[in-house]
C-alpha cells in the first residue's frame, strides 16, 4: 500500500479513524483509512472515553470518533466478565485496544497493508500491522495467562486467548479476523521498518501493589503464599538404605547373623564330637579287647533310646523273644530309667471334654434315628429362614459401612444437591489400523507403531452425526422416554440437554459443514472453544470431546479417539431414577447393536459405559466361570468320596491292580484241564483261574462313597442353615460369601470328616471283629483296660495293673464310634471354637461384606462341627453296621457273602496307607533329627524375613475389570478410558457451618478480592493446585462466592441490574437496557476489590438468590443459573446458605493408586482447609464412596488379624493346658497369615476387601493345620516337666506319634482336597478367580501345609509344653507300643543316653 505520509513518525498523526460500515450486512463495522493529524475530542466523546479507556485519555487529541469508542466499549465489554477480576489484566487489555483505536500517535505504531470495499460502499480497512515490542507483549501476556474462569474450571486465555501459550500466539488470536473476534485481519510483526516505531508503553504487572494492578493469588501465582511442604500421598517417607528400607536391611541383617551363628555352632558340635571320639578311641586301645562293654561314643550312638519297649523290627517284622523288655512302656516313659519314678500330669478340662464327648457318641451312636430327626428338625427350623433371603449387589451397601465418613457425606451431598449425574460416555476409535493389544501398558506409554489410524475423517463425521441423531430421538420401553426427558439442563426444564461431543462444535447439524471446511472448524473450534459454543452454552475445550492427541502439528485432527458424554439426571426419587434407568437400557441396547455393526458400516470401533452398565455386569452370573467353579467343587466332593475308603480295607486283602493283574495272569489257565485236578485243593484260592476277575470287597463294602457324600451334604447344610439364620436377623448374602464360604466350609468339615473315619479305622483294628487276640501277637504286658461295656470315663483314678490277657479286645460298633468321637472330639472342639471366634471377630469390620463374611463362616463352621458331632456321628455307626454285615456301599440291600481267610500270620504295618506309612517310616523320623529341625527353623526363618519385606509391596485396590464377566463389553470400555481420557473425575469441596452472609464467612472463601483471607479456601484450592504432585487438583476452582461478587461489578452492564425507577426490581435478560442500570451503581462506598462496598445479610441473600436465577449466556458468563444453579443448598425460608460447594478437578487417574492417592490428598486438603479457616469442610467424589474402605483396609487389616490371633492364643492355650504350646500355635498361624501376605506382594494380589476375606481365611485354615497335631502332641506325653533331662526325647516321641496319628488326616482331609479343587480353578478364565482365589487359596494351601505339617512340629519338639496322658490304658499309650501299624522308629541315643536295656 502507498504510503500515508512522507514522515510516520510524526508526532500526532493517525492512519485510520471513523467507521466505515460492515463488511457484510449484519456483522461489525470497519474503520476507515486515514491519514491525517489526531483530533481534540468533544465533551461527550471525551467522557465516553475516559469511561472506556480511562484517565489516560482524560486529555490530549484522539484518532478514533464516537462510533469507534461505542464499537470498541462494546467489544471490551465482552470480555469484561471474563478478565475483571484481575485488574492488571484487565486494565492491559483495555490500554492495549484504547491505544490500538485512539492513539494520537497511532502512525507510530500501525501501518494499514490493505482496504476493501464495505457493504456501504466506503473503503474500510482489511488488513494492517500492528507493531508491538516484545516487553510490551510479554507482559501484557503474563497479566492474563492466569487469569481464572471459575464456571469453567478453565482459564480466560482459553476464551480471549485461544489457549495461547505464548504473547505471539495470544496476540496472533486476537488479530486474526474472525466473526466473534477483529472483523478485519490485524498482523503483528515482531519488528517495525525503521520509519516507525513498535508500541512499548509498560505493562502493568499483577504483582503490582497498586489497586489498578494487584490482582489476587487465582488470578496471579506470584502473589501466593506459598504451602509448607509436605510428602505425595501413598509416601510414608521411611528411612532407607540404598533400595531397601530400614526394616528390610535390619532383617537381612540380623537373619544372616542367625544363620552365621548356626553354621558355627553346627561346626563346633561336629569338632567336639570328633575330639571325644578320638579321645575315645585312645582310651579304648589301652583296654582289653575282650571286653563287653564298648566305650566309644560312636557305638553308644547307635544305640537306640526306647530299644528295649520299641524293638528293631521293621515294617511288618516280628520281634525275636529276646528283644523283649517286660517292662511296661508307653509314650515317653520309655525314655526314662527308673520308669518307676514318672507320675503322669492330669489336665481336668481334657477330662471332662472327653468324658462329655464320649457321653454325645455313645448317644448318637446308640439312637441314630432319633439323633437324625431332631438335628435334622432343627436345621430345618434355621432353613425356613431363607424366606427372607436377599442378596446385597448395591456397591456402596456392599463396600461401604452405614457410618462411614464417606457414606455419610456423600448422603450429605445427595440430600442439599441432588445425587451426582448419571454419564453415558461412550469412546470411537478407528478400526482401519491394527488392534491394540493392550491401549496402555503400566507406564501409559504408546509406542508410535501401536498408534491408532486418526479418528476424524468427513465419512467418520458424517457417520458419528447420524448415530448421535439416532440417540437423540431414542425412545425407551415401555413408557416411551427420550434423552429430553431425562437428561441434565443447566439452564432449566427450556434449555438444552448436556451432549458434550464434536458435533457441538458444528451446532449438532451435519449441514453446518462440508467437506471442504470440516477440518478448519475442528481447528478453529479446538482453539477457542468459547466461538463454538454448544447449545447448553458451555465451552467445550479438547480434553473433554478428543482423545489420544499426539504431538504434533494439526494435532486436533490427528486425534486418535471421539470421547462422547452424555448427562443424565439423577435423583433421590426412585420414580425419577427409574425414568433415567429405563432410558439407559434403550440406550445400552442400542449401542451393543452398534457396537457390532459400526466396525462394518463405518470402520469404527464404539466403547461405552451406560449409568446401568457396571451393576448389571457385576451382577451378571457370569461374573463368576461358572462351570470351572462347579467342576473345582466336584472334583473335590469325588476325592472326599472315594478317598475315605482307603483305610478301611482288609489288612491282607489284595487292590484293585493286583487283582486284576491276577486275573489277567491266570486267565488262559480257565480254558484248560489243569485247573480242575484235585490236587487244586491245596492251591491258594486266589489263584484259581476265573472267567471274570474277582474284584476286592473294599470296591464293595469297604468303600465309603455314601458317607464322604452324607459329609459333604452336612457342609451345604450348615452353609444353608446359616444363610437361613442371618437371613432372619437381616444380614444379606454377598457375592464374595456365595463363592467362598463353600470352600472354606469344606476345606474345615472335610478335615474333621477325616479324622474322624481314620480314627475310627484305628478303632476297628484295635476292638473290630477281626481284632487279633492277645495271645497271638502281645508280649507286652499291658495297664489296665476297662471292660467292653463299661465306660473308660466312669472313673479317672482306675489305677490297678491288670494282666492283658483279661482284656477283651472286641467292642461294640457303638462303642468304637464313641471312642472315636472321644478322642477327636476335643481336637474338633478345639479348630472350630478358634476358627469360629476368628470368624465371629471379622464381624467387627464395619465394612459390610467383610463383616456379613464373618458372620456367615462362624455360622457355618460351628454348625458344620455341630453336625459332624451328632448327624455324622450316627452315619458313622450305620455304615460301620453295613460294613460289617458285608453289605454295598450305595446299595446296601445287597449283601455279600463273607470270604474265608485264614490268617497264617498277625497283623502287620501294612494295614497302614501308603501316606501314613511313608510319614511313620521316613517323614517324621527324617523331621525330628536336630540338623534338620536347624535347617527348618533358618529355612522358615527366611521365609519370613522375605515376607515382611515382600508385604512392603503390597498394593491397595481392586481393578473394576477383574470383577466383571470376561466378556464384559466394559473391559474394553475401561481400557479406552485409561488411554483416551484427558482429565479426570471432578472433586467438590463442600462447605457448611459458614455464615456466608457476614464478611467474615465471605472472607474465608473467596479469593479473587484482596482483603479475602490469605488461606481462604479458593486461595488454598489454589496454592493445592500448585503442586499437582501432592494435591492431585489440575484444574481451576470453580468458586461460587467470587463469581456472584464479581457479577454485581457495575462495570459488567449486562449482569446484575435492577429498574431505574425502582431498584428493588430486578431487570430480566429481554428488558429494555435504557429502562436498567447496574445493581450497585451509585452506591457508597462503591463496590471494589477491597469487599468494603459488598452486601451482606439479607441484602446479600436477596442479590444471591436473583445470581442463582440468571441465565448464564455470552452477554453475562458470570450468572448463575447454569454454573453454580446446583452448588448451593438454601433453607426452607431461603434466608442463609445451609451448604456450597466448589468445584474442582483431578488429573487423569488411570491407577488405583492414583484413586486411592487423589482420595487420601483430598480428605488432607479438606482437614487443612478446615483447621485454616475455620469452616466445616469436607471432599466429596463419585468415586470416594468406594475408595473409602482403603482409607482404613490396613488398621481394619491388623485389627481382626490381631484379635483373631489373641482369640486362638487363648482358646488353644485354655483347651491345650499350656500356654506354651498355645502361644507355639498362634506363633505358627501368624507366620502362616505373614508368609501369605509375602507371596500377595510377590504374585501382584492387591490388598482390597477380597484379599482380606482371604486373609481372615488364611488364619482359620492356618489354625485348622495347627490344632489338630498339636493336641494329638499335648495328648501322648507322660507329664515330664520341661526341663527334665529327658525331656527332648520325650517331646520328640511324642511328636512323632502325633505326626503319625492326624498327619495323614491333615494331608488327605484338607490340603489334597483342596490342592485339588485349586487345580481344576486354575483352568479359569476369569481374572477375579485366577488372582483372588486360584492364587491365593493355593498360596494358602501350600503354606499352610508346610507350616502345620513342617515348622510346627520342629517347634514344638523343642519347647512345646508338657504333654497329658490320655485316660484310657491299651488304646492309648500302651497300644501304640505293642501294635506294629504304629510302631515307633527308634531316634539314635545322644552320647550321654543310659541303655534301657541293661
Amino acid at each position: 500500500m502507498a504510503e500515508q505520509s512522507s514522515d510516520r513518525r510524526e508526532t500526532g498523526r493517525c492512519v485510520m479513524r471513523g467507521s466505515c460500515g460492515p463488511k457484510k450486512m449484519f456483522g461489525k463495522p470497519l474503520p476507515c483509512p486515514y491519514d491525517g493529524p489526531s483530533i481534540e475530542p468533544e465533551e461527550d466523546l471525551r467522557s465516553l472515553l475516559t469511561s472506556v479507556c480511562g484517565a489516560e485519555f482524560a486529555h490530549g487529541d484522539v484518532c478514533c470518533n464516537k462510533d469507534q469508542v461505542q464499537v470498541l466499549r462494546d467489544n471490551l465489554n465482552q470480555a469484561e466478565p471474563i478478565i475483571s477480576s484481575c485488574p492488571a489484566c484487565r486494565n492491559n487489555f483495555r490500554s492495549f485496544f484504547c491505544n490500538f483505536t485512539c492513539s494520537p500517535n497511532q502512525a507510530h505504531f500501525v501501518n494499514i497493508t490493505s482496504t476493501q470495499t464495505t457493504s456501504s460502499g466506503k473503503t474500510g480497512v482489511k488488513s494492517l500491522d500492528f507493531f508491538v515490542s516484545e516487553q510490551h507483549g510479554k507482559g501484557f501476556f503474563d497479566s492474563c495467562k492466569s487469569v481464572q474462569v471459575g464456571a469453567t474450571n478453565g482459564y480466560a486465555m482459553e476464551l480471549i486467548g485461544g489457549g495461547a501459550t505464548n504473547y505471539t500466539s495470544f496476540l496472533k488470536y486476537m488479530g486474526d479476523e474472525k466473526d466473534l473476534g477483529s472483523p478485519f485481519q490485524i498482523n503483528f510483526p515482531p519488528s517495525p521498518p525503521p520509519s516507525m516505531s513498535a508500541y512499548d508503553s509498560r505493562a502493568r504487572d499483577c504483582a503490582d501493589n497498586d489497586l489498578l494492578s494487584r490482582c489476587t493469588c487465582i488470578d496471579c501465582p506470584q502473589v501466593c503464599l506459598k504451602l509448607p511442604e509436605i510428602p505425595p500421598p501413598g509416601d510414608l517417607n521411611t528411612c532407607h538404605v540404598g533400595a531397601l528400607s530400614c526394616l528390610s536391611f535390619v532383617l537381612i541383617i540380623s537373619y544372616g547373623l542367625c544363620v552365621l551363628a548356626f553354621a558355627f555352632g553346627y561346626s563346633l558340635q561336629n569338632y567336639i564330637r570328633k575330639w571325644r571320639e578320638k579321645k575315645y578311641d585312645r582310651v579304648d586301645l589301652s583296654t582289653d579287647g575282650a571286653s563287653d562293654t564298648p566305650l566309644s561314643p560312636r557305638s553308644h550312638a547307635r544305640g537306640l533310646v526306647g530299644a528295649s519297649s520299641l524293638a528293631h523290627y521293621i515294617d511288618g517284622e516280628q520281634p525275636s523273644a529276646n528283644s523283649i523288655d517286660a517292662r511296661p512302656v508307653g509314650r515317653g516313659v520309655t525314655l526314662l530309667d527308673p520308669i518307676d519314678s514318672v507320675q503322669p500330669r492330669q489336665y481336668r478340662l481334657n477330662a471332662v471334654l472327653r468324658r462329655t464327648f464320649y457321653r454325645i457318641g455313645l448317644f448318637a451312636a446308640n439312637s441314630p434315628w432319633f439323633t437324625f430327626a431332631v438335628v435334622f428338625a432343627v436345621m430345618g427350623i434355621l432353613n425356613i429362614g431363607w424366606k427372607n433371603f436377599g442378596i446385597e449387589t448395591d456397591p456402596v451397601r456392599l463396600w461401604v459401612a452405614p457410618d462411614s465418613e464417606s457414606k455419610i457425606q456423600k448422603d450429605f451431598f445427595d440430600e442439599n444437591f441432588g445425587p451426582f449425574y448419571r454419564p453415558q460416555q461412550i469412546f470411537v476409535t478407528s478400526a482401519s489400523e491394527r488392534e491394540f493389544k493392550s491401549l496402555r501398558s503400566a507406564t501409559l506409554n504408546v509406542s508410535a507403531e501401536a498408534r491408532r489410524a486418526p479418528v476424524l475423517s468427513w465419512d467418520h463425521l458424517k457417520y458419528w452425526f447420524s448415530v448421535e441423531s439416532d440417540i437423540r430421538s431414542l425412545t425407551s420401553s415401555p413408557h416411551g422416554y427420550r434423552l429430553d426427558d431425562v437428561c441434565f439442563k443447566p439452564a432449566g426444564p427450556e434449555g438444552a440437554c448436556v451432549f458434550q461431543s464434536i458435533t457441538a462444535w458444528f451446532g449438532n447439524d451435519i449441514d453446518n459443514t462440508s467437506p471442504g471446511t470440516w477440518a478448519q472448524r475442528v481447528e478453529d473450534c479446538a482453539s477457542a472453544p468459547a466461538e463454538c459454543l454448544p447449545d447448553f452454552q458451555q465451552p467445550l475445550a479438547p480434553k473433554y470431546i478428543l482423545g489420544g492427541l499426539p504431538d504434533t502439528e494439526h494435532k486436533y485432527l490427528n486425534a486418535e479417539a471421539l470421547v462422547v458424554n452424555i448427562v443424565v439426571s439423577d435423583s433421590l426419587d426412585s420414580a425419577v431414577q427409574a425414568k433415567a434407568m429405563e432410558w439407559e437400557q434403550a440406550l445400552r441396547a442400542y449401542l451393543v447393536e452398534l457396537k457390532e455393526r459400526a466396525p462394518r458400516e463405518a470402520g469404527l470401533n464404539v466403547e461405552f459405559s451406560t449409568g446401568v452398565s457396571l451393576e448389571e455386569e457385576i451382577n451378571k452370573s457370569t461374573n463368576m466361570d461358572v462351570r470351572i467353579v462347579v467342576l473345582s467343587y466336584v472334583a473335590m466332593f469325588l476325592y472326599v468320596a472315594l478317598s475315605l475308603g482307603s483305610g478301611s480295607q482288609n489288612r491282607e486283602e489284595e487292590g484293585v491292580i493286583s487283582s486284576l493283574h491276577r486275573w489277567l495272569f491266570n486267565l488262559p489257565r480257565f480254558f484248560t484241564r489243569a485247573h480242575l485236578s484235585s490236587s487244586s485243593l491245596s492251591i491258594d484260592s486266589r489263584n484259581v483261574p476265573h472267567l471274570f476277575p474277582r474284584l476286592p470287597r473294599k470296591l464293595f463294602v469297604g468303600s465309603k462313597f455314601t458317607l464322604g457324600l452324607f459329609g459333604i451334604a452336612l457342609v451345604i447344610l450348615s452353609v444353608a442353615s446359616s444363610v437361613g439364620f442371618f437371613s432372619v436377623l437381616g444380614v444379606k448374602v454377598t457375592l464374595i460369601i456365595a463363592e467362598v464360604i463353600p470352600f472354606l466350609v469344606l476345606a474345615v468339615g472335610v478335615d474333621n470328616v477325616f479324622i474322624l473315619v481314620h480314627e475310627l479305622d484305628r478303632q476297628n483294628l484295635l476292638h473290630g471283629p477281626n481284632a487279633s487276640s492277645p495271645e497271638q501277637n502281645v508280649a507286652f504286658p499291658t495297664l489296665a483296660s476297662p471292660t467292653s461295656r463299661r465306660s473308660q470315663f466312669e472313673s479317672s483314678n482306675h489305677e490297678e495293673s491288670i494282666d492283658a490277657a483279661s482284656v477283651p479286645l472286641y467292642l461294640s460298633p457303638e462303642e468304637r464310634v464313641a471312642r472315636t468321637l472321644a478322642k477327636m472330639g476335643p481336637s474338633i472342639l478345639l479348630s472350630t471354637i478358634t476358627e469360629t471366634l476368628a470368624f465371629a471377630l471379622g464381624a467387627l469390620v464395619p465394612m459390610p461384606a467383610v463383616r456379613n463374611f464373618a458372620l456367615y463362616a462362624a455360622g457355618s463352621v460351628f454348625l458344620n462341627a455341630l453336625l459332624q458331632v451328632t448327624v455324622f456321628i450316627s452315619a458313622l455307626v450305620l455304615d460301620l453296621r453295613r460294613t460289617e454285615a458285608s453289605r454295598m456301599d450305595c446299595f446296601p440291600v445287597i449283601r455279600l457273602p463273607s470270604r474265608i481267610q485264614l490268617l497264617e500270620a498277625p497283623a502287620s504295618g501294612s494295614s497302614l496307607g501308603l501316606l501314613a506309612r511313608l510319614i511313620r517310616k521316613h517323614y517324621a523320623p527324617f523331621l525330628l533329627r536336630p540338623t534338620v529341625k536347624g535347617a527348618v527353623l533358618l529355612v522358615f526363618g527366611g521365609l519370613f524375613i522375605l515376607s515382611v519385606i515382600s508385604m512392603q509391596h503390597i498394593e491397595l485396590g481392586l481393578d473394576q475389570r477383574l470383577a466383571l464377566p470376561s466378556d464384559s463389553y466394559l473391559i474394553p470400555y475401561f481400557d479406552n478410558l485409561d488411554a483416551y481420557l484427558d482429565i479426570g473425575p471432578p472433586i467438590y469441596f463442600v462447605t457448611h457451618d459458614v455464615n456466608v452472609t457476614r464478611r467474615a464467612g465471605q472472607q474465608s472463601l473467596c479469593g479473587r478480592f484482596t482483603t479475602c483471607d490469605d488461606f481462604s479456601l479458593a486461595n488454598s484450592l489454589e496454592a493445592e493446585r500448585h503442586r499437582p504432585e501432592v494435591s492431585y487438583i489440575s484444574q481451576p476452582t470453580s468458586s461460587w462466592i467470587d463469581d456472584f461478587l464479581n457479577w454485581l461489578n457495575p462495570s459488567i452492564e449486562e449482569c446484575c441490574r435492577v429498574r431505574k425507577r425502582n431498584p428493588s426490581q430486578f431487570c430480566g435478560p429481554r428488558d429494555n437496557p435504557r429502562l436498567c442500570q447496574p445493581c450497585m451503581a451509585g452506591r457508597e462506598p462503591g463496590w471494589n476489590i477491597t469487599m468494603a462496598g459488598l452486601p451482606e445479610g439479607e441484602e446479600f441473600m436477596r442479590y444471591l438468590k436473583q445470581w442463582l436465577i440468571s441465565p448464564t449466556n455470552e452477554d453475562c458468563p458470570l450468572a448463575g443459573q447454569a454454573s453454580f444453579g446446583t452448588a448451593l443448598s438454601l433453607d426452607a425460608d431461603g434466608t442463609n446458605v445451609v451448604t456450597s460447594h466448589f468445584r474442582t478437578f483431578t488429573d487423569p487417574l488411570r491407577s488405583q493408586a492414583d484413586f486411592i492417592n487423589a482420595f487420601e490428598a483430598a480428605h488432607r486438603i479438606a482437614d487443612d482447609l478446615a483447621e485454616r479457616t475455620g469452616v466445616t469442610v469436607f471432599p466429596y467424589s463419585l468415586f470416594f464412596v468406594f475408595f473409602d474402605q482403603y482409607a482404613h483396609i490396613v488398621s481394619i487389616t491388623q485389627e481382626v488379624l490381631g484379635l483373631g490371633l489373641a482369640s486362638v492364643l487363648v482358646v488353644t492355650a485354655v483347651l491345650l493346658g499350656s500356654w506354651r504350646t498355645g502361644t507355639i500355635v498362634t506363633a505358627v498361624v501368624a507366620l502362616t497369615v505373614v508368609d501369605v501376605m509375602g507371596v500377595m506382594g510377590v504374585w501382584g494380589i492387591s490388598l482390597n476387601a477380597i484379599s482380606l476375606v482371604n486373609l481372615v481365611i488364611s488364619l482359620g485354615i492356618a489354625v485348622e493345620f495347627c490344632a489338630h497335631v498339636a493336641r494329638a502332641f499335648m495328648t501322648s506325653g507322660s507329664g515330664l516337666p520341661v526341663d527334665h533331662p529327658a525331656g527332648q526325647k520325650e517331646r520328640d516321641e511324642r511328636m512323632w506319634t502325633a505326626l503319625v496319628d492326624v498327619g495323614p488326616s491333615v494331608l488327605s482331609g484338607i490340603t489334597f482336597t483342596k490342592l485339588i479343587g485349586m487345580c481344576v480353578l486354575a483352568l479359569t478364565r476369569s481374572r477375579l478367580l485366577e488372582i483372588y482365589y486360584f492364587r491365593m487359596w493355593f498360596t494358602l494351601i501350600v503354606v499352610g501345609a508346610l507350616h502345620g505339617l513342617v515348622l510346627l512340629p520342629v517347634v514344638l519338639s523343642l519347647a512345646g509344653g508338657s504333654g497329658f496322658p490320655l485316660q484310657e490304658a491299651d488304646e492309648e499309650w500302651m497300644s501304640n507300643a505293642i501294635r506294629s501299624d504304629y510302631e515307633y522308629t527308634p531316634f539314635l541315643a545322644d552320647d550321654t543316653s543310659v541303655h534301657s536295656d541293661d
